[in-house]
């Protein structure tokens, strides 16, 4: 069995040292870093909120009341549903799939213009000054858009000397500044698939297209759109799970009126203490970034093989 392993393409091509260490470090991230903690905090999600020391005694039992909260509310409730955590819920999801189609039309053209059209050492530009502004930290690039966006801030004082209004846009109140931020946080991680993806694509192609008298609309939706396929679906999900997600930039950009859902789950491990809640909280929005890959490989007819590539 050995001796087989080792004749494997991947032995031959690392070396077997290279690839034994390859394997472990990979089957130990996998075990130890992402299924091991995901298994923890399903089991924590079925469980009673008790202290860590009762763990295991008569108050620590296996219940549905947690899921059962995220739904119906409180036991002392009078309403018939949980109103205010499901409407979070649902806001949290539907302005993630707004901003990753907002990030997908903004990076498309960009993305192809980089690949196909601009020449080496304007691409190179190009993509070094798309990857600089993330060198800084992200809560430092969502206090600097803050400032951008507040009422006082740079913009609005802009405009107001100009001329242009007469009075401040609430740019914070309104959320204008949280759904940019979201967009921009992560406009790399749409970014470079969708580069990789048309990169790779035969400039020949596009060329006889435009031969045969294809229009450009045309061309990108029978031609490139196809052959991105993978770049698209690998960057949505990417951005809709992190979007989904964050904690940082809606903290610091949102009103106060808004609310985040892993704010809510910020609030049951930290503020709360109910660690159980909380992880019930998570295993719920695991389970919706589950279900948006998986039907995002279902609208593109892709598969994971694809989109890894």
């Amino acid at each position: 069995m050995g001796n087989y392993l080792f004749t494997q393409p991947f032995f031959k091509k690392n070396g077997k040292a290279v690839a034994i260490y390859f394997l472990v470090a990979i089957v130990f991230w996998f075990v130890f870093l992402v299924i091991i903690p995901q298994l923890y905090m399903l089991d924590l999600s079925f469980r009673s909120n008790v202290p860590p020391l009762a763990r295991g005694g008569p108050q620590d039992f296996y219940t549905m009341e947690h899921y059962q909260h995220f739904v119906f509310g409180s036991k002392t409730s009078l309403d018939a549903f949980n109103f205010v955590d499901l409407g979070v819920f649902g806001r949290t999801i539907l302005v993630s799939i707004m901003v990753t189609i907002a990030n997908l039309l903004f990076c498309y053209p960009i993305a192809f213009y980089i690949a196909k059209i601009a020449n080496p050492s304007t691409a190179r530009l190009l993509i070094v000054s798309l990857i600089i502004p993330f060198w800084i930290n992200e809560l430092l690039r969502s206090f600097a858009l803050r400032i951008l966006f507040a009422n006082e801030g740079v913009i609005n004082n802009f405009l107001t000397g100009i001329g242009v209004i007469d009075q401040s846009i609430l740019f914070i109140t309104y959320d204008i500044g949280l759904y940019t931020g979201l967009v921009y946080a992560y406009i790399l991680l749409m970014m470079f698939p969708l580069y990789n993806a048309i990169e790779s694509l035969d400039i020949n192609q596009i060329e006889a297209a435009k031969d045969l008298g294809s229009s450009s609309l045309r061309t990108h939706w029978r031609i490139v759109i196809p052959h991105a396929k993978p770049g698209i679906v690998s960057g949505c999900t990417m951005v809709f799970m992190l979007t989904v997600g964050a904690l940082a930039t809606p903290v610091v950009l949102s009103s106060p009126n808004t609310l985040w859902f892993p704010q809510l789950i910020y609030q049951w491990f930290n503020m709360n203490d109910n660690w159980s809640r909380g992880s019930a909280y998570s295993i719920i929005l695991l389970i919706i970034s589950v279900i948006f890959v998986l039907a995002m490989m279902r609208i593109f007819k892709v598969k994971i093989g694809e989109i890894i590539k």
